[in-house]
């Protein structure tokens, strides 16, 4: 049993880290044939050729060290230019906002095995996004909201922008654009080399949220953070084309109001063309463009409507909307939407014209990879389980029917990294019950390549996670994982805690490892300390159960997710060896303000609350969120009130523990200040802990992590005491 906690521990300190990690960066760096890769290891890199995994050492620590330093750099992420030549290095880092996406690029030359910093005369670590042209010849990067371009061969810098200030961005986003729409990188080469298409935010109109330091010095000082909320008019973005000769730009004439719609992906779609996808400000109307890179002369092609919201690819790949799937040489492309009822592939031409590859009745999760020489895609569904995931391949023309790839007598979730190629993969399994492993397999017969890796469960006498349909009395089936107490007798009644998420962002019922474990609690849940401990996953969040399941929430969030978690929680109550007395619910962020809602509304069935970084009134959060999944707050329908925990704060009857950081740049702080506010006035007595100047994650900062788990464990403890009885 210690082992599987240090191992769930090493997990949660993975997922903490990984707020401050940089985005985006692959652990593979495949070779362009996709028959290698490249990889950082023991700060170096290291090339390993397929399928016999030859490893060759192609830049030691030696050679990252530079001519006037004893020491290497190190080794934060790398790329590798189109031609191999050369390697972009990214060291030094610093986190803007909640990743590392700010440091020092230096350049190392396979073949004269010269190590160049680049960006010399710029302030140190503040260079973003540093890329190669397609040709090698040139890097681009961004700092201080300026766009600049390297000449390799003289490292001379030629500045692109000179606009750039805190509030006008060239070349990256703000706030709300990173986390929402998850751009960040705001820059694009064109493949002839000659120009770079960008992004420009102009947030001069964006109030700052002034968040208040008490801790960092004997006189506080203010952390403003430039942040719409609900109802704000969004910045203004647009996109431009920059000559890298003449330093002219040329502006994209994309129609609309560039401060009622949003721009949240770009490409290139040839020398002298970008594609660009427009959503309005409710994100209901998705429309692409083609624009000329010379005129700047937009045409829509493209168009898709939705009465909720229209889902774009950051939603469904991993917070990253980079890329353009492009097929036939550029003449179509991949395209995922909702809009039979189900998340599909289709393929779309330059004319708009479609076609739908993947049918049935089941959502694509994610979409991996294409094999156009044998006319494939690659992509992870279950259609039958959607607690789970599997990878699948349908033919590239549309005739095929969906064909799993994944091991039948591995059931659970996997995942794969895919060579460009289609031939290799990265492999990983894992189920609640199952240690996680990782293989290399061969595509499409998932081979494993070298010795297949022993697969273990847990131990009989650990606690196992169960995977259960419950079914309300409105007829609502939810997808359900329950841990029970290890020595469970069921002639003795047993404390249930419910740990909750149940907004769109995100679902908490997956059968995968860790999951129906609680990360938070300090001791073993279910032996000695014998909890029940439940995840439910209502309508509204993520699961791949079609559209009409995730999109039901719409105007319903805080309302609809509560009924059904209320609902659910109310079957739980009827099992015999349940004690209705000793219930508690907790969740963080999204789930802090269900647990809330909760504890407000439903008093009767729920004792004992535990409420982390909740939002407690919607109208504080970010406009782009909020009004993708609520509506706008002039709507003659607007449910804002109706949805916010604090209307209900007078409701309060058990036992409430209210935690958040202070230095919380996401759900601000302001959010358990009114909430404490409103339990005052109704005289409603709870237990509140502040963390002094602790982001959203509550991470930073020395014993954070240990006083926040035992503060948790010893409330949870007194109020919801464990064991049977």
């Amino acid at each position: 049993m210690n082992k599987i906690k240090l191992f769930l521990f090493f997990c949660l300190l993975s997922l903490i880290l990984s707020v401050s990690a940089q985005p985006y960066v692959t652990k593979y760096k495949w070779s362009k044939d996709g028959n290698s890769y490249y990889t950082a290891n023991k700060n170096q890199i290291e090339k390993v050729t397929l399928p016999d995994q030859v490893k060759q050492i192609v830049v030691s620590a030696a050679e990252l060290t530079p001519s006037d330093s004893s020491k290497a750099l190190i080794l934060e992420d790398f790329n590798i230019s189109l031609n191999g030549k050369k390697i972009l290095i990214y060291t030094n880092s610093k986190k803007v906002w909640r990743y590392h996406t700010r440091g020092d690029y230096w350049v190392y030359d396979m073949q004269s095995k010269r190590l160049t910093r680049l960006g010399k005369g710029l302030p140190v670590a503040s260079l973003m996004f540093a890329k190669f042209s397609p040709n090698g010849n040139k890097v681009a990067y961004s700092s201080k909201h300026n766009m600049y371009v390297e000449d390799l061969a003289s490292n001379k810098i030629t500045q692109l922008t000179t606009d750039g200030t805190d509030r006008m961005i060239n070349g990256t986003f703000d706030w709300v654009y990173e986390e929402e729409f998850g751009a960040r990188d705001g820059f694009r080469w064109s493949p002839d080399s000659k120009k770079i298409a960008f992004w420009q935010v102009d947030a001069r109109s964006i109030r700052n949220f002034l968040m208040i330091d008490n801790t960092d010095s004997i006189y506080s000082f203010v952390k403003p953070v430039e942040y719409p909320v609900v109802g704000q008019v969004p910045s203004a973005v647009k996109i431009g084309v920059v000559n890298i000769s003449s330093k002219k730009t040329t502006w994209m004439k994309i129609p609309g109001d560039d401060r009622e719609h949003y721009l949240p992906r770009m490409e290139w779609a040839d020398d002298n063309n970008i594609v660009a996808q427009q959503l309005d400000r409710k994100q209901q109307t998705s429309v692409l463009y083609l624009a000329n890179a010379t005129t700047g002369f937009a045409k829509a092609f493209y168009k898709e409507t939705s009465n909720t919201w229209v889902d774009i690819k950051s939603r469904w790949h991993g917070d990253n909307p980079i890329g353009w799937d492009w097929i036939e040489n550029g003449k179509a492309f991949l395209w995922v939407t909702e809009k039979d009822g189900w998340r599909h592939i289709y393929r779309v031409d330059r004319n708009g014209e479609e076609k739908l590859i993947t049918y049935g009745d089941y959502d694509i999760l994610d979409m991996l990879a294409v094999n156009e020489n044998e006319g494939y895609i690659y992509f992870l569904a279950s259609p039958d389980n959607a607690t789970q995931q599997y990878l699948y391949r349908t033919k590239l023309d549309g005739t095929g029917k969906a064909e799993r790839l994944s091991p039948m007598d591995e059931q659970g979730t996997h995942d794969y990294d895919i060579s460009p190629n289609g031939n290799y993969a990265e492999h990983s399994f894992s189920n609640a019950n199952t240690f996680p492993i990782r293989d290399w397999v061969m595509l499409p017969s998932n081979k494993v390549i070298g010795d297949n890796p022993v697969i273990k469960t847990i131990p009989a006498n650990a606690p196992h996670v169960k995977y259960i349909h419950i079914t309300t009395d409105e007829g609502v089936t939810m997808d359900a994982s329950v841990t029970m107490p290890t020595d469970f007798d069921s002639s003795k009644k047993y404390p249930v805690v419910f740990y909750v998420y149940t907004e769109p962002a995100a679902c908490t019922v997956k059968d995968t490892w860790g999951n129906g474990r609680d990360f938070l609690y300090n001791g073993n849940m279910q032996a000695p300390d014998g909890y029940i401990y439940i995840s439910i996953d209502g309508r509204g969040t993520p699961s791949p159960k079609g559209t009409a399941w995730r999109h039901s929430i719409y105007k319903k969030v805080g309302i609809l997710n509560i009924q059904d978690q209320y609902e659910a929680a109310k079957k739980v109550m009827q099992w015999s060896y349940v004690d209705t007395s000793r219930v508690a619910v907790w969740g963080w962020s999204g789930g802090g303000s269900t647990t809330l809602n909760l504890l407000f509304q439903h008093g009767n069935l729920y004792k004992t609350g535990i409420s982390v970084a909740p939002v407690a009134n919607q109208l504080t959060y970010d406009n782009v969120y909020e009004e993708r999944y609520m509506g706008l707050i002039t709507d003659s329908d607007n449910t804002y009130k109706e949805a916010s925990p604090i209307t209900y704060a007078s409701g309060l009857k058990g036992n409430l523990l209210l935690m958040q950081g202070s230095g919380d740049d996401n759900v601000h702080y302001q959010n358990s200040e009114m909430v404490i506010n409103a339990l005052i006035k109704y005289n409603k007595l709870f237990t509140f802990m502040e963390f002094p100047n602790r982001t959203h994650a509550i991470s930073e900062g020395e014993g954070t992590r240990e006083f926040l788990s035992n503060l948790y464990t010893t409330y949870l403890q007194q109020h919801c005491p464990p064991g049977g009885r």
